[in-house]
């Protein structure tokens, strides 16, 4: 019996003692406050259009000194480049997840910026942006069982060419859009298809003959 109790105290005692070490907390201690903004790699040095919103949000992630993300702190974007296109909301408020966002709207410069800073920041984190022309026009290989490219960009006003090349006939068939959605054309096995599509936005097309076959046409100013 005296064995039994010595046990269950040495037992407590390690509990005690790994709760006094901070190791029974569960992870559950706040963050510190911020010292640093991490960016998201998906955001920084993408490649778009002239006057275009970009594809994918700026975003960043404040962290404290032992790498926590930091909620509820107030980051302020802005273009550093003149010409470059702005930011919308030029502030935002990091979330539970210490993330904060926004949109940029790129200009007419070929290599733009936009830095993010909060109070106390030692010094912003900038996101680069390379940009050039639309293209006029695209064109597309209706091969078997696959569009190539799958997905195309072209300018608003531009034509886009889809060209039969397999040995299955293959239907081209628009699922969504705005609207109205450019005409569809019944299956063949040659020949080609042309679309000239005004309206900014993205399209989603098929072939109803394979449902795996999608392919995509963005549209942009």
């Amino acid at each position: 019996m005296r064995l039994g109790c010595v046990n269950r105290l040495a037992a407590c005692g390690a509990v005690l003692g790994a709760l006094s070490c901070g190791g029974g907390d569960g992870g559950t201690t706040p963050p510190g406050p911020p010292v640093d903004l991490v960016k998201s790699p998906a955001a920084d040095n993408q490649s778009w259009y002239f006057n275009n919103p970009l594809p994918t949000a700026l975003s960043v992630t404040a962290v404290d000194v032992d790498g926590r993300a930091v909620p509820g702190v107030v980051v302020t974007w802005a273009v550093t480049t003149s010409n470059g296109g702005g930011v919308n909301p030029p502030q935002s408020t990091t979330n539970a997840s210490g993330v904060a966002i926004t949109a940029d709207s790129i200009g007419a410069v070929t290599l733009q910026n936009v830095t993010a800073t909060f109070t106390g920041l030692s010094g912003p984190v900038t996101f680069a942006t390379h940009a050039t022309t639309p293209p006029t026009s695209a064109a597309v290989s209706v091969e078997d069982n696959h569009f190539n490219p799958q997905n195309s960009v072209v300018q608003t006003g531009g034509t886009v060419t889809w060209t039969w090349a397999g040995a299955n006939p293959h239907t081209l068939t628009f699922t969504f859009g705005p609207t109205p959605l450019p005409a569809n054309q019944s299956a063949q096995m040659s020949g080609t298809a042309q679309r000239t599509i005004t309206a900014v936005g993205t399209y989603n097309y098929t072939c109803t003959i394979h449902a795996s076959m999608n392919g995509t046409v963005t549209v942009v100013h």
